[in-house]
Formats: structure tokens, sequence, C-alpha cells
């Protein structure tokens, strides 16, 4: 099962940034591969900033719903308000971050 890393992380990946209802999404980062709750939880505990996904890498599955801990790809996460696998709802206000978590 996948950990994720954070600050006050509870069980459904929210974290002392971000713990609203529907703050359940962590993100993988590109350099590290490891799932942060937020970009601000991975720069306050790794060495490096956190690196975006870039937006061609389909394959990939860098997104993590916090209720089912299923991962996503990106192009799945932006055609979802809510996890395809479980149907918890995604916070919509995350679409604003875009920039922090993919390039």
């Amino acid at each position: 099962m996948i950990q994720v890393q954070g600050l006050l992380v509870d069980n459904e990946s929210r974290c002392v940034h971000y713990h609203g209802e529907k703050d359940i999404i962590s993100l993988q980062c590109y350099e590290c591969k490891k799932y942060y709750a937020c970009y601000q939880c991975h720069n306050a505990i790794e060495t490096h900033l956190f690196s975006p996904y870039p937006l061609t890498l389909a394959e990939d599955r860098p997104i993590l719903c916090g209720a089912c801990m299923r991962t996503i790809t990106f192009q799945e996460y932006q055609k979802q308000i809510a996890c395809p696998y479980c149907s918890a709802p995604f916070n919509p206000g995350c679409k604003q971050h875009y920039s922090y978590y993919f390039k």
C-alpha cells in the first residue's frame, strides 16, 4: 500500500495545510516518486523542491485518492469531480493548483 507523506497527515491524506472534507488528493513528486499530501508538505520535508509531472506522460499515475488509495492519471483526474473508483468527491479548488503539480 502507498504511504502518503506530509505533516499531520490523516488516514485520507489531509494535511496541516489542506484539511477540508474534500481534500483527499495526494500527488507524486516527479523527482523522488513519493506521494505527498501537498507540495508544501513535500518542500518542508525533502531536500529538493516538489517537481511537477509533465502532462505528456499519460501512462503515469501521479494522483492518489486518499479515500480508496487508488492512483489515477492526470487525464482521468482532470475530467472528474470525484474518484472514478470509489466516488469520493474531490475538492474543486484543487484544480487551481495545477501549476504546482503539473507542467
